[in-house]
């Protein structure tokens, strides 16, 4: 199976069981080190078709659950990331000036400012929902609290891959109630 299929079918298999809560303004993110799936080491063996093709998928499976995305570059760019010029707006992230290369954003990040109709740079996100692939460590950018999520498949290529979902945080002391019940 190629690596886009293999992406697709893992970042289905996870937003399939949340798609019920998603609004206009869900926010995934995903970072991706194509050295890991090629079986190499985080940072050491990029590769452009890798991440092209896992790009690809990623871009195709946000559009056809009608999610945004924001992907993690590596961190040569301190982990910025990716974002449609429009979604950065909506949510109010300050957009920041620089272009991912291969060697200085990862080979992910670069295909997805390749492929994105009006890319943008940002430093950071508070995402909803990420998928980590090759653990590039996304959960600096999630919302408060994450919970991490063991996907089925779990591997892209050779690299491990999970999840993270948020939930509001509970706030409160003993007398706090978080259900109407």
């Amino acid at each position: 199976m190629s690596y886009y299929e293999e992406t697709k079918t893992v970042l289905k298999a996870f937003l399939e069981q949340y798609k019920d809560t998603f609004e206009e303004d869900t926010l995934l993110v995903v970072g991706c080190s194509s050295s890991e799936v090629m079986g190499g080491r985080i940072g050491k063996n990029s590769n452009v078709e890798t991440g092209a093709e896992i790009a690809r998928a990623a871009l195709d499976v946000a559009a056809e659950y009608g999610i945004m995305l924001a992907a993690q570059c590596c961190e040569h760019l301190n982990r910025a990331l990716v974002m449609e010029k429009a979604a950065a707006k909506a949510k109010g992230y300050e957009v920041v000036t620089v272009v991912p290369q291969p060697k200085a954003g990862g080979s992910f990040g670069t295909a997805v400012y390749k492929n994105m109709q009006n890319p943008v740079m940002v430093e950071e996100v508070k995402a909803d929902y990420g998928v980590d692939i090759g653990l590039t460590m996304i959960g600096m950018h999630m919302k408060r609290v994450a919970i991490p999520v063991r996907l089925q498949p779990d591997h892209i290529g050779a690299a491990l891959v999970c999840g993270a979902r948020t939930r509001p945080k509970l706030v409160g002391g003993e007398r706090a109630h978080y259900s109407l019940d």
